[in-house]
C-alpha cells in the first residue's frame, strides 16, 4: 500500500461555516472582485473613453470598496451579485446552512445601504447594478451619469 492511498479526507477548520470540505473549497474559489460582468461593464466604459479606479475606496476612511471609482465626478459603481446581495429576481436560498447564509446575504444587504448612505451623505453619486443586467444599458447608464456630474462641476 502506498502513501497516497493513505489519503484522509480534508478536515475542516474548528468552527468552520462550510457544511463540507468540498463546499468550503467551492465558495473559498469565487471571487469578490474582477467577476465576468464587471470586466464586461469595464470594457465598455473604458473603450468609450471613461477612466476610473477598480475596487478602489471611494472614501479613504470607508473600508469598502466600489467596482469602479470616478473621483473626479464622485461615482461610484457597484456591480452586484444576484446571490451575495439577494436579488429579488434571482435570489434562492441555499438547502444546506440555510441560517448562515440566508443572515450573511442579510449583512450584506445592510452593509449595502449603509454604504450608498454614507457615500451620498459625502456628495457621491451610488450607481449599482445587478450581475444579470444588460452589460450595454449599464455602460450608457454610468458614461451619462459621469459626463452629467464632470459638466456640473
Amino acid at each position: 500500500m502506498s502513501s497516497s492511498d493513505d489519503v484522509k479526507p480534508e478536515a475542516l477548520p474548528a468552527g468552520s461555516w462550510a457544511s463540507s470540505a468540498a463546499r468550503r473549497r467551492n465558495m473559498q474559489a469565487i471571487k469578490s472582485r474582477d467577476t465576468t460582468p464587471e470586466r464586461k461593464i469595464r470594457q465598455l466604459v473604458h473603450a468609450r473613453g471613461a477612466r476610473y479606479r477598480v475596487s478602489a475606496r471611494p472614501l479613504p476612511d470607508l473600508r469598502r470598496t466600489a467596482d469602479m471609482v470616478f473621483r473626479s465626478a464622485k461615482v461610484a459603481v457597484f456591480i452586484d451579485g444576484c446571490y451575495w446581495h439577494g436579488c429579488d429576481e434571482h435570489y434562492v436560498p441555499p438547502k444546506t446552512n440555510s441560517g448562515y447564509w440566508s443572515d450573511k446575504v442579510a449583512r450584506n444587504i445592510a452593509r449595502d445601504r449603509d454604504t450608498d448612505q454614507k457615500l451620498t451623505e459625502a456628495g457621491w453619486l451610488v450607481l449599482r447594478f445587478w450581475e444579470h443586467e444588460e452589460s450595454d444599458a449599464c455602460a450608457d447608464k454610468i458614461l451619462t451619469e459621469v459626463r452629467s456630474r464632470r459638466h456640473q462641476v
